[in-house]
């Protein structure tokens, strides 16, 4: 394989690191405060607000959990969002999705303060990242922007495509590489001719969400391949059969023809909780009006 590997648990670490220095130099205005709530016992979720509430307290934020049983109405759900928006201590609010289908998830998110909203899905920060303003912006491409910035040093003038047109990491991507002045196109499951598509790009961002998809034959000689799929795949070996993470990205065929590529796991998924704790530090900041992490902007 010819391609550079981006580390992302390595960069990840990195990240953490900063965010502690950078919370220790402003001991004296606070501790940042984050607050989880988690409503229902999905168990994938609650493996992953444990590892968020260890990360918190390791970087010398508070971390405060709010566990709510399944049949938590929604007017109880708000009441608590309500008072953590109040709650001086607390910097930053993510309710863990998904939600209970009796919950308007789109209600929920836009009932958190944007100014605390450290998922960045509030419509009022999705209006200032497309308009090209200072806003809190969603964690997973967030963590790609800042692995193609340490690996390119300035992105101006690079042709980028994302492939997939999420809310939640497709367009905010697109609209983080644009800020960046790359020449930005989303392709998606109604592209035509996908993979020629691809092949024009320098930048691939690959975050839609089918295993493998994105095979080698599509991949710009030299290209970065930043592949944000995670999907458990069943394998059949002797003795019977396993799952296994694979991305979006068909890693060894791309591997042999990008300059470098994100492996899965190991790449995208560890920036993602590193950039929680970023944005929570950046509420923090603005809050108190001191500046954001010069070191970490984007």
């Amino acid at each position: 394989m010819n391609a550079k590997v981006i580390d992302g648990k390595a960069f990840a670490a990195t990240v953490r690191a900063r965010v502690a220095e950078h919370v220790a130099a402003n001991a004296a205005h606070g501790q940042p405060g984050l607050a989880v709530v988690l409503v229902g016992d999905d168990p994938a979720s609650d493996v992953y607000v444990r590892s968020k509430g260890r990360m918190t307290r390791e970087v010398g934020m508070a971390s405060v959990k709010h566990r709510l049983s399944a049949e938590t109405s929604e007017a109880d759900l708000l009441k608590l969002i309500d008072d953590l928006n109040n709650d001086d201590s607390i910097h930053g609010i993510l309710v863990q999705l998904p939600l209970p289908g009796h919950l308007n998830e789109d209600l929920v998110i836009n009932s958190i303060d944007p100014a605390k909203d450290v998922d960045g899905f509030h419509t009022s920060n999705v209006g200032l990242l497309g308009t090209g303003q200072k806003s809190m912006v969603p964690c997973t491409p967030l963590g790609c922007l800042l692995m193609l910035k340490d690996h390119h040093g300035s992105l101006s003038g690079l042709n980028a495509v994302v492939i997939g047109r999420s809310n939640i990491v497709g367009k905010p991507m697109a609209q983080m590489l644009l800020k960046e002045s790359c020449t930005v196109t989303v392709a998606h499951s109604r592209t035509r001719n996908i993979a020629e598509v691809v092949k024009r790009a320098e930048i691939v961002v690959a975050a839609v969400g089918r295993p493998e998809m994105v095979t080698g034959d599509w991949i710009k000689p030299g290209a970065t391949v930043i592949d944000v799929g995670i999907n458990r795949i069943n394998e059949t070996v002797k003795g019977g059969g396993k799952t296994s993470l694979v991305g979006d990205c068909h890693y060894d065929s791309c591997a042999e023809v990008a300059g470098a590529i994100t492996p899965v796991p190991g790449g995208v998924g560890p920036m993602t909780i590193a950039c929680l704790l970023l944005n929570t530090l950046n509420a923090f900041c603005d809050q108190k009006g001191l500046p954001r992490p010069s070191k970490l902007a984007v």
